[in-house]
């Protein structure tokens, strides 16, 4: 028995095949976190400085199915006003973007930066405040990273890739001077 598709299942079956090669090319060199967020070698968004480190969260389009009555045959009317035939209508739905895909780049700490050091300093700021209860071993653990998500995620940002932003609110990177 053969299998019957219809031209709208091959273009989607086509464009998620096409968008999942074009996703594996991209993170050869980059890494996702629990959370979502790609990081990697060169990942930067347009007129970022040199020398600095970003994450990105990938937002997807909202994409909603929109069904319409199009009219395929007119009603007929008799000269006394009455109807001697009903329209008839056909029912065509369509996709549409609501809202097209983004990117939200935050600037993360460099690799260099990211020590055992600066981790077990990040665990006691975080241990400080309650958020994290793990031991403080200078280790990018998972409650390590459910400690900075929450932190994160309170300010806006639902990551647990630690931003340089929430590390200058923690009080363990410098804020930089203007001059």
């Amino acid at each position: 028995m053969t299998q019957a598709y219809s031209p709208r299942f091959a273009l989607r079956f086509g464009t998620a095949l096409a968008a999942a090669a074009l996703l594996a090319a991209c993170l050869q060199d980059q890494t996702v976190s629990d959370s979502g967020v790609v990081m990697g070698n060169g990942l930067a968004p347009p007129g970022a400085p040199p020398g600095t480190c970003w994450g990105k969260i990938p937002t997807p389009a909202v994409i909603e199915t929109v069904t319409e009555q199009v009219l395929v045959t007119p009603a007929k009317i008799n000269p006394d006003g009455t109807i001697a035939t009903l329209p008839v209508y056909r029912e065509e739905s369509r996709q549409q973007i609501v809202t097209p895909r983004t990117d939200r780049w935050f600037e993360i700490p460099c690799p260099p930066d990211f020590t055992v050091e600066f981790v077990s300093t990040l665990q006691r700021a975080l241990q400080v405040r309650g958020l994290y209860e793990g031991e403080v071993n200078g280790n990018m653990d998972q409650a390590t990273r459910r400690a900075v998500l929450q932190v994160q995620t309170a300010a806006g940002l639902p990551s647990d890739v630690l931003s340089i932003e929430t590390a200058r609110d923690l009080g363990i990177v410098a804020i930089p001077r203007t001059p």
